[in-house]
């Protein structure tokens, strides 16, 4: 009696693995590719609020909205409780506002800036500082507040 024995591979002799000759895979794998992009995504998400200009300036409040957003990166001009002036993060001397307020606003395409004031500054420092960015070539001048203030609604 003699016994033949039958490899199974699986369902069909021409599916499982041949030696010597592989065939080149057709697809492409987008999977890692997909995962990485979403983790830079989230990154990138959560490290943009960061990059925003760090001056502590401590706002007033008010119950005004929010601007909408611009295309162009927003010029900001910020007074410190101590008296400092900035353009974005650079200190300026008062002498120094107008000229180079007025070199940045050649360069710019928009007249948009917005001022950051301490709620500490008294009121003539911050009428002086809008006089003198009206002076360097912005006339659109946004001042920033904190949301939440008090609502004089009645």
């Amino acid at each position: 009696m003699a016994v033949h024995l039958i490899a199974k591979d699986g369902g069909g002799g021409r599916r499982g693995r041949r030696r010597g000759r592989t065939k080149p895979m057709s697809e492409i794998n987008v999977t890692p590719f997909v995962d990485v992009m979403l983790v830079l995504l989230i990154i990138f998400m959560v490290a943009a609020p960061m990059l925003t200009v760090g001056v502590p300036v401590e706002l007033p409040r008010t119950a005004a909205g929010a601007l909408p957003a611009e295309q162009e990166e927003p010029l900001t001009v910020t007074l410190t409780a101590e008296g400092a002036v900035l353009i974005q993060t650079t200190e300026i001397a008062r002498s120094e506002l107008i000229p180079r307020l007025r070199a940045v606003a050649a360069e710019r395409r928009g007249d948009k800036v917005f001022l950051r004031a301490d709620g500490a500054i008294p009121y003539a420092r911050v009428a002086e500082v809008m006089g003198a960015l009206n002076a360097g070539g912005f006339r659109n001048i946004g001042l920033v507040t904190e949301s939440g203030g008090p609502d004089l609604d009645g």
